[in-house]
């Protein structure tokens, strides 16, 4: 198993159970936990996108590897993917923003959209790393960095 990618999933999953473990405690009505959690949440989310960045500009994107037949359905899977994950991060930020300035009407609208958005989306994350390096082996790795200058 690749590491970085390995460990941009663990954070990408962890955000989403510190998501749900929110979720519950606000239930209960749990608000300074609720807010810790949530927290903990953002930061994971974030150091997924730091480590996901990272390799993308540094090491690069893997290709899938698959069977040509299945490449299709993954490449349209994988475009699902992330239009869903760049919703849930513009919501994720919009629900923050709404909870930080203490707009909690709207906070409370959100949040739960948003959540479903942020579980959907680190289930299909763990799919596409379940494609790319668990049932097929990955194809190429690009940099880039050395796309951009041909090296």
């Amino acid at each position: 198993m690749p590491l970085l990618p390995t460990l941009s999933t663990f954070f990408i999953v962890l955000s989403a159970v510190l998501v749900a473990i929110g979720w519950v405690l606000i239930v209960k009505n749990k608000r300074s936990s609720h807010r810790k959690v949530m927290i903990a949440a953002a930061i994971s989310a974030l150091t997924f996108f730091i480590i996901y960045l990272s390799r993308t500009i540094f090491v690069g994107n893997t290709s899938f590897g698959g069977p040509d037949d299945v490449k299709i359905f993954y490449t349209i899977f994988l475009i699902f993917h992330i239009l869903l994950a760049t919703v849930g991060a513009v919501f994720g930020l919009v629900t923050l923003t709404f909870a930080f300035k203490r707009k909690i009407k709207k906070h409370r609208k959100i949040g739960p959209v948003t959540s479903i958005i942020w579980f959907c989306t680190a289930v299909t994350g763990v799919a596409v790393y379940m494609l790319l390096y668990i049932i097929y082996d990955g194809g190429t790795t690009t940099s880039m960095i050395k796309a951009i200058l041909g090296t």
